[in-house]
């Protein structure tokens, strides 16, 4: 079939004759010709059909940055100083922390020697973990030698010493952290603190819970909760081990211990 031009005999023809807007007539012959009235045609952007329109929201743009320089300039300065500062702080925290580490090599040394009094103060030679708690408590290894020099007072018999450093002491390792917390409850009980002591190996106990050191924890809990005559307080810390933790080893001895206890009454 060939395509029929367009005359005035044509519909189109006759509609322009009789006052009617003409439909387009579509490139496909087959095509519906009402797809493509000027009804259904997309909207255009105004900005591109205005250019005078397009000229305005561009000097308006222009005027706000040049009335605004002056801000945008200390925003941007601002932000630059930020990224460096965060960078150069990261720096220099690595290099302290790598100082800190060198530092306390010999005192680690004369900790695990049991060098108690040349790990605390130092050999004269290299310095001892006061001094790298004093020097370097910000950095990861000088928080760790909080966690030392705690422990070496603990064994000193300098309870006081030991929960100060002990405090300051923080760890990600969620097993050391718990074993900070049990440390400073046996310093609290060496103290006569028991209430104290309980508290602190309940932290221990519910700090990440776990079957393999969250028992040990609650059975100190529940033996100095008696001790503070807080004789509900420990029966709640055995029943913890015996129903939450049924196959830890301490089972047996909370079971003793809660025994007792309900004798007693």
């Amino acid at each position: 079939m060939s395509k029929i031009p367009y005359t005035g005999k044509s519909q189109q023809g006759q509609q322009a004759r009789q006052g009617q807007p003409a439909q387009n007539v579509p490139a496909d012959p087959l095509a519906p010709a009402e797809n493509l009235t000027s009804e259904n045609q997309p909207a255009e952007n105004p900005l591109l059909e205005d250019p005078d329109a397009l000229a305005a929201r561009l000097v308006e743009s222009e005027d706000f940055v040049r009335n605004n320089r002056n801000v945008l300039l200390g925003i941007l300065a601002a932000v630059v100083l930020a990224v460096v500062g965060a960078f150069a702080f990261y720096t220099w925290r690595n290099q302290q922390d790598e100082k800190a580490q060198a530092s306390m090599f010999r005192a680690v040394n004369h900790w695990e020697a049991d060098s108690l009094n040349k790990a605390i103060k130092g050999d004269g030679k290299a310095p001892g973990l006061v001094t790298v708690t004093q020097e370097y408590g910000s950095t990861k290894a000088g928080k760790l030698a909080n966690f030392y020099a705690g422990v070496a007072s603990l064994k000193q018999g300098k309870y006081k010493e030991a929960i100060d450093y002990l405090e300051d002491f923080s760890s990600d390792d969620y097993l050391v952290q718990s074993r900070a917390y049990a440390l400073m409850g046996d310093a609290q009980l060496e103290l006569n603190k028991p209430k104290e002591a309980a508290d602190l190996y309940a932290k221990a106990a519910d700090n990440n819970a776990n079957e393999y050191f969250s028992p040990g924890y609650l059975l100190k809990e529940g033996v100095a909760r008696e001790i503070a005559n807080d004789n509900e307080g420990a029966m709640k810390a055995y029943d913890r081990i015996i129903n939450e933790f049924p196959t830890a080893q301490e089972v047996a001895e909370a079971r003793q211990y809660k025994a007792k206890l309900e004798g007693a009454k």
